[in-house]
């Protein structure tokens, strides 16, 4: 691997404290990678706010011009990317290209919406008074990833982030830090100025992001992760003030009704189910078919689920790789055992290989009981949990009996009854007849405890800009 150190201010920072990245299908070291102290978060603070000051003075058009450079130069690219992806993440090949250009279209849409940060000139109507409001940056960005989009997570917060004239610094996951480094000679390329963005792998991460948060330039904390860890974040935010933007975990509810095209529905619940090998907080998790079809339902998408192939992704014909680490595939073989415990049935998979690497294969259970944690808990892996429902009422309150509320997906063919029931889903992003919601054109978000704030969409640049409102007379 070529780029293996801190990215400060441009340059490549070697550390003396170093951590291993695990190919999680071969369980074998792929690279040796820095690990940052505090004193590197200071000096990538100190580079960040040196180099806003020019770039948050650039027009927005010149902002605009280097992100669609960005994206050029990453669409060129998407193989190179989906390589790197597959060999730290493991998801299959496919998958693996689908997030490159996926991240890449992160910096397309955000160089349109540079443009495009609109403000206000009306007059007050009691004073007379002229209102102005306008958006400007914030100020500096810690932005946290994780594992399980090693480059879209990074794209879908550093594109607004630049797009609003903010510097940032990076915090990606400790499994997957090899791809937003390798992202840096790109983006210099692209034009972005030495020390607008700063890439800080380290095994600290809570102390180092903790220090970040409570330097006074730092204006936004942006993360994407566990609802736990937002939670911590939260706080450590509230000491300063922070602009949070969180997307948190789910627990995705998939609602398949009497008359739902059949094809439709097992397709959008498979693209639900195993996008990402299930590693998503998107990730169908619940997944609710009427009675009248569920054994129709369940048949099909067992055939489906056992005809993918497992492997390394690096192989074009695999179908699914391993999961990230033996943690998460250790969890997902305990939610099975428990399920199976308390009177799912196993229609197929089910059972840990053999081998070396992270592999789970693609499970379907059937009867899931109430009780069993995967209903309650985010699976995050390649199991599909199915319960059925009899009414409309029942399921509504059953999909919204969660703390989170991140997504939800209906299938149904009378289109009134799907907008009413989607309506009344406490989600904050819905896909109705099809399984994929994420979107770089969309507000990216959930209620409840899956977050504040939403990325993507015209208000993505906006969780990274304060609005000022001028009152004047002349």
């Amino acid at each position: 691997m070529d780029y293996t150190d801190l990215y400060i201010d441009g340059q490549w920072r070697a550390t003396t404290e170093r951590f291993d990245v695990i190919n999680p299908a071969t369980e074998e070291v792929l690279a040796s990678v820095a690990s940052a102290d505090i004193a590197d978060a200071d000096a990538a603070l100190d580079a960040a706010e040196r180099a806003m000051a020019d770039w948050a003075a650039r027009t927005p058009r010149a902002r605009s011009e280097v992100l669609r450079k960005a994206w050029e130069l990453m669409s060129a690219r998407l193989d190179h990317f989906a390589n790197l992806i597959t060999l730290e993440n493991g998801k299959a090949g496919t998958d693996a290209k689908g997030e490159a250009a996926y991240a890449a279209e992160f910096f397309r849409w955000f160089a349109e919406e540079a443009v495009r940060a609109d403000g206000l000139i009306t007059h007050a109507p009691a004073s007379g008074a002229r209102i102005m409001v306008q958006h400007k940056p914030a100020g500096l960005a810690v932005l946290v990833t994780p594992w399980n989009y090693p480059a879209a997570m990074g794209t879908r917060k550093i594109a607004p982030a630049l797009a609003a004239g903010c510097g940032v610094i990076i915090k990606p996951a400790s499994e997957t830090p090899l791809t937003m480094l390798a992202l840096m000679p790109l983006l210099e390329e692209a034009g972005v100025p030495p020390g607008l963005v700063n890439v800080l792998p380290s095994r600290r991460t809570g102390a180092l992001v903790d220090h970040m948060m409570h330097d006074p330039r730092v204006r936004v904390i942006s993360f994407t992760g566990s609802t736990g860890v937002g939670r911590t974040l939260l706080k450590g935010a509230a000491d300063q003030v922070l602009k949070p933007a969180m997307e948190l975990g789910g627990n995705a509810p998939v609602v398949v009704f009497e008359d739902a095209d059949m094809d439709v529905a097992i397709e959008g619940t498979m693209l639900a189910k195993m996008r990402n090998l299930g590693e998503a907080c998107t990730a169908a998790n619940r997944i609710y078919v009427h009675e009248d079809i569920a054994d129709a339902f369940t048949a099909r998408l067992t055939e489906k689920m056992s005809a993918l192939k497992v492997g390394n992704g690096t192989d074009p014909s695999v179908d699914v790789g391993p999961l990230v680490n033996a943690q998460t595939r250790d969890k997902v073989a305990e939610f099975v055992a428990d399920a199976v415990a308390k009177g799912a049935k196993v229609e197929c998979g089910g059972t840990t290989p053999n081998g070396p690497g992270f592999f789970y294969p693609p499970t379907v259970l059937s009867g899931v009981p109430e009780t069993a944690d995967c209903v309650h808990d985010e699976i995050f892996g390649p199991v599909a949990a199915i319960q059925t429902f009899k009414t409309q009422e029942e399921v509504i309150a059953r999909a919204n009996d969660t703390e989170y509320g991140l997504v939800a997906y209906v299938f149904s063919g009378d289109f009134k009854r799907a907008l009413q029931v989607c309506e009344r889903l406490d989600y904050g992003m819905v896909g109705l007849n099809r399984g994929l919601v994420s979107d770089p054109a969309a507000p990216f978000g959930g209620t409840k405890q899956s977050g504040l704030g939403r990325e993507g969409g015209h208000e993505g640049m906006l969780e990274f800009m304060e609005t000022q409102y001028i009152s004047a007379s002349w």
